[in-house]
């Protein structure tokens, strides 16, 4: 599969919660997820905070998708549950390494999710933060 492909594959088997399938889609060693409040380098984080996120997801609505060789960009709708919150406008860049994705930045109002998470970020990201500030 092109890059292109592989990011509209790992979109929509987030959106469908195949969470095996999307992570399979992952490397295994040298993975990152960035976004404004939290980072995983370990796949595994970022499937079970995916995971936990299916309570209040009710769609993940891809408007575009574009590509420059390995690189793609994306612009996503998050459709919540979560009245308070309502829909969150994602922007998210994928670098795709062979056939498998390397790493994920995710762009969004970070004030909105940390509202929505109670203030409470995931663990991993909080000791990725002091690894990240030891370093």
């Amino acid at each position: 599969m092109k890059p292109k492909d592989i990011a509209a594959q790992f979109v929509a088997d987030i959106q469908a919660q195949r969470f095996d399938e999307a992570k399979a889609l992952l490397v295994t060693d040298g993975f990152e997820y960035v976004g404004p409040n939290m980072r995983f380098v370990n796949p595994d984080d970022l499937m079970a905070y995916q995971f936990g996120m299916v309570a209040i997801q009710k769609a993940l609505i891809l408007r575009q998708l574009s590509a420059d060789e390995e690189q793609v960009f994306a612009i996503l709708d998050y459709r919540t549950n979560f009245e308070p919150i309502g829909d969150v406008r994602l922007a998210v860049w994928f670098s795709v390494l062979g056939d498998k994705i390397q790493k994920i930045e995710a762009f969004y109002n970070a004030a909105v999710v940390e509202n929505m998470l109670g203030g409470n970020l995931p663990q991993s990201t909080v000791k990725a933060a002091a690894d990240k500030n030891a370093e």
